[in-house]
């Protein structure tokens, strides 16, 4: 028993982490072996170097390795020398990793006209390249993945199997002689003659539009720099004013179209290579972002878009062009007609891509599971999770269940807890028709497959009528397992407990745009008290009426007419309308507002921000969710910080209702400038929120609620004016505040705050063990 049998865990397969073991061991002359197994990663060693060993082993990982944890014990070693073994089957315990951007040493290979790899598209190694979307199961192994149809050529075997070689078991990797291969089709589906890069690139300066298959699915691609191109992609997708992202070479080349600070670059050059949300420039890309503040920029991240580039540049040996300000700017799109998931097989780009596209770059290369590309602000914050982050899990503090939970209707992920680890999903979007209804299954049976684990119970939102409560249901009815109807509200505070270990009791704002409250009600502006599993509504918003139900979350002049109607300001309607939407006829409106027809109340802040979008005439019609709060944020951001409207809000009933109706007088009176007026309305709206909730929780008689954190959560903790200025006022008053950090705070983030909720449901014995039914938990029931 002279030597020492180490046990790693986390993301420690397909990264290169058995080579890594091998250099080690072998330069401090250790024997033994290291191996994958369901756990990890397993090794023995012996020699007198071994402490050495143990004490190198977490400082020099590779570069996409997570080490969760290391353990040693004796053992006894015999053999000489050191391999590497064969993975070894058991219980699931590990996950695989994202797809990682391509490393600066596979952007070395495709750029040596000597390499084997000159200008081939797929080149990877165990430092970068696809991982998620092309495995199908664990252990990661390349018999698991879709490079199994592609047996290694001579060279490429003596690389896989050289563990002095960086593409020692690099399960994807290839070259031009034994991988995947590209093909330019026609509209048609033809091939198209000529080198596919270079023909590509030669449509897409003509002012074309090409799908071209990278990661997880189709991109649409058109020149960013040309405004019929952009428009006509605007029109054939039905996209009307929604943003498009732009891919450039580097900052340089983004830097007369979006502001790069120091934090948006290290996101843009992180392994995940996500799209970043950042100031937009001195000048504008027409049709691209319209009527927002901020652009989408995003970088190469894979062999086959960084050649679109290197074609652009003369296709220069080296990488010193690498550096160089390049002027092509694409449009990258997610490739998917309207409302629908993302196209990810080359028939299927074919046909539901048709009319779209004026070409396809395509190659044999299967994407297993669609995955979109991940939306961040500098902070860093979650607008969209996926490519790049997904399936990392999110660590937990506590043990529990094995839970999924399925999420809500719009920005649908789900979620898997499973051990002190949450994976939550890629991005699913809307469930409002059955295309996307098919994704969420693929996506619910592809995670648990690679996961290797069947849940304890099931997770969904209290809505009765959501596809992923549909498919709760029906899950948990053939599984034989519990499912659990969580709040809303409750689930957008709880993804926070989870990431920041949050156990003790905690105040939660809970802002978005709508869900369903336990009392039947539509909430979104809500004030709560969460004590794990319990939840108790402290207080919420005054409500604002929806006249003609949800018409009016589509249209914010109607927000804004409910707004002045029941701050009894009616009879100012008709000369604001007049000056501001001289075609809209609000006696209708006042009509419903008056008899209370068609009329739901809503709590909701995010139908506050219409309401004042509408009134500052930003907007009276959306063509995207969140367009008018989005459009507003950036106008206050423009204009800068200012203090708050004095009297702008009051407190209600013993301070736990707050109503923003004294602002709105104040507001009509920035009739000549909408930026001074959304300046305004942020500010107070954040003084408002800030002092609600301090006061709550210095309430005398409510010691229970004494404390120093305050988490905020829903689609509104995304606006990044509202959340500097709330956290201004909470350190303040030496209070902190708790934001989302590795899930979005908008409705990607619920299905993880599901499945807290309900594994802490389970853990207190609120669930009736083994039986087969679903329990309404609302989240009046759990306080």
């Amino acid at each position: 028993m002279s030597g020492r049998l180490f046990r790693i865990r986390g993301l420690v397969q397909g990264v290169g982490f058995r080579p890594y073991v091998w250099r080690l061991a072998t330069e401090l002359g250790l024997t033994g072996w290291v191996r994958n197994d369901g756990a990890g990663v397993i090794a023995t060693v012996n020699g007198k170097n071994w402490p050495k060993f143990k004490s190198r082993l977490p400082l020099e990982a590779p570069r996409l390795a997570r080490i969760d944890s290391i353990e040693d014990e004796a053992a006894e070693v015999t053999g000489d020398g050191f391999v590497i073994l064969d993975s070894e089957p058991g219980e699931v315990k590990t996950a695989i990793g994202p797809d990682a951007a391509i490393c600066p040493e596979c952007i070395a290979d495709i750029c040596d006209p000597a390499s084997r790899r000159w200008r081939y598209a797929f080149t990877t190694c165990t430092h970068c390249g696809p991982r998620y979307t092309v495995s199908r199961r664990i252990p990661y192994d390349r018999a698991q993945t879709s490079l199994a149809a592609f047996p290694l050529c001579a060279p490429c075997n003596d690389e896989y199997r050289a563990p002095a070689d960086r593409r020692f078991h690099a399960e994807t990797t290839c070259c031009p002689d034994c991988g995947p291969q590209l093909r330019l089709l026609s509209a048609d589906g033809q091939p198209l003659a000529g080198d596919p890069i270079a023909e590509t690139l030669r449509l897409l300066r003509d002012g074309k539009i090409v799908a071209i298959k990278g990661l997880g699915g189709f991109h649409l691609a058109c020149d960013a720099r040309n405004a019929a191109a952009v428009a006509e992609l605007r029109e054939r997708k039905q996209r009307e004013e929604k943003p498009f992202a732009v891919m450039g070479l580097n900052a340089a080349s983004l830097a007369e179209f979006a502001r790069i600070g120091d934090d948006e670059l290290t996101l843009l050059h992180s392994v995940a290579a996500p799209i970043v949300l950042c100031p937009k420039g001195a000048a504008e890309l027409k049709g691209i972002a319209p009527g927002l503040a901020w652009l989408g920029a995003m970088l190469p991240a894979t062999p086959l878009h960084l050649l679109l580039w290197h074609e652009a540049a003369g296709r220069p040996a080296g990488t010193d062009w690498l550096t160089q300000t390049n002027d092509l700017l694409l449009v990258m799109t997610s490739a998917n007609p309207h409302g629908e998931p993302l196209v990810i097989a080359n028939d299927e780009a074919l046909d539901r891509l048709s009319g779209i596209a004026d070409a396809y770059l395509v190659h044999d290369r299967d994407i297993v599971i669609r995955c979109d590309d991940s939306v961040v602000r500098a902070g860093p914050a979650f607008i969209r999770r996926a490519r790049g982050y997904v399936p990392v899990p999110i660590a937990l503090a506590d043990d529990g269940p094995t839970v999924l939970a399925l999420g809500g209707y719009l920005k649908n992920t789900i979620c898997l807890m499973k051990g002190r680890e949450a994976f939550l999903s890629q991005h699913i979007g809307g469930l409002d028709n059955a295309a996307a209804i098919g994704f969420l299954e693929e996506t619910v049976d592809h995670l648990l497959a690679i996961l290797d684990v069947r849940p304890e119970l099931i997770a969904h939102d209290l809505h009765p009528d959501f596809p992923s409560t549909h498919l709760a249901v029906r899950l948990a009815e053939k599984l034989g397992i519990p499912a659990v109807a969580v709040g809303h509200h409750h689930a957008h505070i709880a993804p926070i407990c989870a990431e920041h270990g949050i156990n003790e009791p905690i105040i939660g704002l809970a802002l978005d745009g709508v869900g369903l409250g336990p009392d039947g009600g539509a909430w979104g502006g809500e004030l709560l008290h969460l004590d794990g599993a319990n939840c108790e509504r402290l207080g919420h918003l005054s409500p604002l009426a929806m006249p003609g139900g949800d018409r009016a979350a589509k249209e914010p002049w109607r927000m804004a007419v409910s707004a002045l109607h029941g701050a009894g300001f009616g009879y100012r309607v008709g000369g604001w309308i007049k000056q501001y939407y001289p075609t809209r006829d609000p006696g209708p409106l006042l009509t419903m507002l008056a008899r209370n027809l068609r009329c739901p109340p809503t709590t909701s802040l995010g139908r506050w921000f219409d309401a004042a979008a509408g009134l500052l005439g930003v907007r009276d019609l959306m063509q995207f969710e969140g367009q008018a709060a989005m459009e507003l944020e950036g106008l206050a951001a423009q204009y800068g910080p200012v203090e708050p409207l004095p009297g702008g809000y009051t407190l209600l009933e013993g301070g736990t209702i707050l109503d923003f109706s004294p602002m709105l007088s104040p507001l009509m009176g920035c009739k000549d400038d909408a930026a001074h007026g959304a300046a305004l309305f942020h500010a107070t709206v954040a003084a408002g929120l800030a002092d609600w909730a301090i006061a709550t929780v210095n309430r005398k008689n409510s010691p229970k609620l004494k404390g120093t954190k305050i988490a905020v959560g829903g689609g509104c903790a995304m606006n990044t004016v509202l959340m500097t200025a709330l956290r201004s006022r909470f350190d303040a008053a030496g209070i902190k505040l708790l934001e989302a950090r590795q899930a979005p705070p908008n409705d990607g983030g619920l299905a993880l705050g599901q499945a807290w909720i309900a594994r802490r449901l389970a853990l207190a014995d609120r669930l009736a063990s083994g039986e087969n039914r679903s329990e309404q938990v609302s989240t009046k029931e759990m306080s």
